[in-house]
Order: structure tokens, then sequence, then C-alpha cells
């Protein structure tokens, strides 16, 4: 008989998380990230901290080429022009054809209308996992007009039914981030509460997040189990970092620290966050 699940969730187990956990570690997944440039260096960095490896491949004569090659992709809308969007294109499209997983990040989408209209288009690619706040998922989804910039104006539980829609139109998870996150997957829904609010104060901590997403939906094949272990890593490293770091600058470094030092019984003994 199965040990019972330490987790409040019929939907992802505490076993599922450990499990993938270990899996990212072993397998040292490939990621592929065309982000933003601004958070670039964090998000290589939190990308090791796991044991995966980054690269940050993001040229229209390249993208689609190591796409298919990478373990899995990032697609991070935040710094966009022309040349970067048709570079995510060819790279979303590569990694659906070869099978990757890939995560869409929508960052800032339903406020402005060009990388609105961008991430609408890579819909198509079917992602693997969108993941942003509130405000970008109700956007993308053209359930709202978007947040201030990359700030929410919604809260995550608004977003509920937004994430269902897309979920259902692109097969995939949509992950709503907030004070609880809710990850949707089809008919399966799972809360991750914990974290700390100095991840709101450290530049590129949510945009790292798409990136461990992708790593982690590289090793472990149900998407939400991939995703929720993702968040319930980067929550238990935020809880032990604010622990010996109160300012942001200190945060930001203990964050990473923690991020390498969280293992599957780390990931396994906090499962109660889930939901």
């Amino acid at each position: 008989m199965a040990a019972p699940s330490t987790t409040g969730s019929t939907t992802v187990s505490a076993q599922d998380v450990a499990r993938a956990r270990e899996a990212v570690a072993q397998g040292a997944p490939l990621v592929q990230c065309l982000t933003n440039s601004v958070v670039q260096t964090i998000t290589a960095n939190a990308l090791l901290a796991v044991g995966a490896a980054p690269a940050m491949v993001d040229n229209v004569h390249e993208s689609a080429a190591f796409a298919a090659l990478a373990s899995a992709v990032l697609v991070n809308v935040g710094t966009l022009d022309e040349t970067k969007a048709q570079a995510m294109a060819l790279a979303a499209g590569s990694a659906r054809e070869h099978g990757r997983p890939w995560v869409l990040d929508p960052v800032a989408v339903g406020g402005l209308e060009f990388r609105t209209r961008i991430a609408r288009g890579l819909l198509d690619h079917a992602p693997t996992v969108v993941r942003g706040n509130a405000s970008e998922v109700m956007g993308l989804a053209g359930a709202g007009a978007g947040g201030r910039g990359v700030d929410a104006t919604d809260g995550a539980e608004d977003a509920v039914e937004a994430a269902r829609e897309l979920s259902a139109r692109t097969g995939g998870v949509v992950a709503v981030s907030g004070p609880v996150d809710v990850l949707v997957h089809g008919e399966r829904t799972v809360r991750v509460s914990g974290g700390h609010v100095l991840l709101t104060r450290t530049t590129g901590a949510g945009c790292s997040l798409g990136a461990l997403v992708a790593a982690y939906a590289s090793a472990e094949p149900d998407p939400l189990v991939a995703t929720a272990a993702a968040h319930l890593h980067v929550a238990v490293a935020a809880e032990r970092a604010a622990a010996r770091a109160d300012r942001p600058g200190s945060f930001a470094i203990a964050w990473l620290d923690e991020l390498d030092a969280v293992g599957p019984q780390d990931v396994r003994d906090g499962a109660g966050r889930l939901a």
C-alpha cells in the first residue's frame, strides 16, 4: 500500500514533488532561455543552483536549431522587439515540433498592444506552461487590461477562470502567481502557499521561476507536478533565505544559495504548502 500523502492536495502528492526534484538534480536539463535582458544573470544562476544548465540562445539564426537540442525552452517577453519576437516564435515552434516542453512568461501582457499580440500568437505553439501574475494571465486571455507593467493589479483567484480558458486552449498548465499561487491544468487545480514578500523586491525572481518551471517540465512528465514542484522549490528556498537575510540585496544572494541547498527531502517536507 502506498504511504499516505503529507500534502493537502489530492492532485499532486509529496512523493510527486520529491520525485521531480530528484529528476532535475539527476538529469541536469539544458534550458534555452529567450528572456528579459534585465534578468539573464539571475535566471542563469537560478538554473545552475537547482542543477540545470542555462543557455541564452535567443537570436533568429540559432533559436530554432537550439530548441530542437535543448531539454526545455523558456520564452519571456519582458524586453521585446521585432527581432526577438521572431526568434521566440521560431524557438517555440521548434520546441513543439521536437516534443520539447516550453514555458511562456507573458510579462506585462494586456496593457501594451505589441507584446500582447506577440504573446497571444505564441499560444498557437501550445506552451507546456504559461506562468505569469494574475493581470498578465487575464490580459493574455483577453479578460483584463493588464497590470502596471510587471506588477499585478488583480489577485490570483480573480484569474482562475481566465487560467482555465487558456489551459483549455493550449492543453497545458497555467500558473498564476500571487501570495498563494494557483496552478490550473484542465480540471485539476493546485494552490501553492508560502514563499516570502522579499521575492517581489528581487529583480528577476518571477522570471527565474519561469526558467525553473521549464527545467522541471523537462524532467517530470506530468506538467502540473513539474510546475507545482518548481513553485514549491522557490517558496521553500525563499522562506529559508528570509530567515537569515531581511533586506533585498542580501536576500537575493541567500535565495540563490537556498535554491542550491533545497533537495528532494526538503521539497517533500514542504509539500504541506500544496492544497
